[in-house]
């Protein structure tokens, strides 16, 4: 089962609420400032992220545990 906590083809804006599910506003700007999180467009002192980079950097940080048994 796939899941998706961002649409793939939309544009976020940094101030949008479901950017808060990988971290407050304050930490992206951190983030931002030391070239790591997810990707950006920056237009002026616009941030914009894209869907499909979110969803991307959701993947590759997923943690796989081993099973227990």
């Amino acid at each position: 089962m796939t899941q998706h906590f961002f649409e793939s083809d939309r544009i976020y804006d940094d101030t949008d609420q479901e950017l808060d599910l990988i971290g407050s506003k304050s930490k992206r700007a951190q983030w931002r400032h030391k070239c790591i999180g997810p990707s950006y467009f920056k237009f002026g002192r616009m941030v914009k992220y894209a869907g499909d980079d979110l969803l991307a950097w959701f993947a590759c940080n997923k943690v796989v545990t081993n099973d227990a048994a």
